[in-house]
């Protein structure tokens, strides 16, 4: 019988977080971490997943600060620092002393700092649409400007929801009403809208993660979609090339979500990475 989203939610104190999580399956630990967007979660971004990777390991979704049903705290300084650390403070609270790791865009982002700054509780790495450094194509890319114009005025609305789906994947004939919905409920939460971690108005800084990019050590799995409008294909260039044990792979007619819209050959490329003994 498939997971729900329901029998998986679990909450839990992480330092001075009440963060919240699904939990599915045993084994190993697989932590994958979602993107950024209006509305994103744990289950929003890995719903395609969960069940494949949850038949051989104990698969955990965090919702990251300032998403979906964990606290939404100000952030003031470093994003990527405040957010691996929550991660961090998770694994602690659930007894996980070493992960493998996937990560979605800013949940890339985090997983390449948890790996900096916590080395020894990551095991292998798998980044989709992570930023880096683009080397080629004009900034902000077309997505990213949807991401910075969703809280700004006059605010959230379903028609600027609409508009950055439609950016983030290659086929947006798969962008169901239900979804969208979904989405543009846990997008203006109160406590969202009093304070949205990615907007004009936040004070949390994105640091430039891509100078220390070569001392990640670790056992790396990039994967692309090579219609990306949002981290554009060119950033998997340059981890690529600073990435110490690294390997790309690239789908066509896909957008920024390859777990989403290639998933069946996602869940098979991973779970072949991850088992490998090489």
């Amino acid at each position: 019988m498939a997971l729900t989203e329901e029998a998986t939610s679990k909450f839990v104190k992480a330092g001075k977080l009440k963060l919240h999580y699904h939990e599915a399956g045993s084994g190993p630990a697989l932590i994958m971490i979602h993107g950024g967007g209006p509305g994103a979660g744990g289950w929003s971004n890995y719903r395609r997943n969960v069940d494949h990777f949850a038949q051989r390991y104990r698969v955990i979704l965090p919702d990251l600060p300032g998403f979906a049903k964990s606290d939404k705290p100000a952030v003031e300084g470093g994003m990527l620092a405040f957010m691996a650390k929550a991660i961090k403070d998770l694994m602690d609270a659930i007894d996980i002393p070493r992960a493998h790791f996937v990560g979605n865009s800013l949940g890339g982002a985090t997983t390449m700092k948890v790996a900096l700054d916590y080395p020894d509780r990551i095991q292998r790495i798998v980044l989709m649409g992570a930023p880096s450094l683009p080397l080629f194509t004009p900034q902000p890319a077309e997505g990213i400007k949807h991401l910075l114009g969703y809280y700004a005025p006059p605010g959230p609305s379903i028609e600027k929801l609409r508009g950055f789906l439609n950016v983030m994947v290659y086929d947006s004939s798969q962008l169901t009403d239900q979804l969208i919905k979904e989405r543009f409920e846990a997008s203006t939460q109160p406590d969202l809208l009093a304070n949205p971690i990615i907007s004009p108005r936040s004070r949390a800084v994105f640091e430039p993660i891509w100078k220390d990019i070569g001392n990640i050590k670790h056992k790396t799995l990039v994967i692309w979609g090579r219609d990306d409008r949002t981290v554009t294909l060119d950033h998997s260039f340059f981890l690529l090339n600073q990435l110490d044990d690294v390997r790309l792979h690239v789908f066509g007619k896909c957008g920024h979500w390859a777990q989403w819209e290639k998933a069946a050959e996602f869940n098979r490329l991973v779970a072949d990475f991850l088992a490998s003994e090489d």
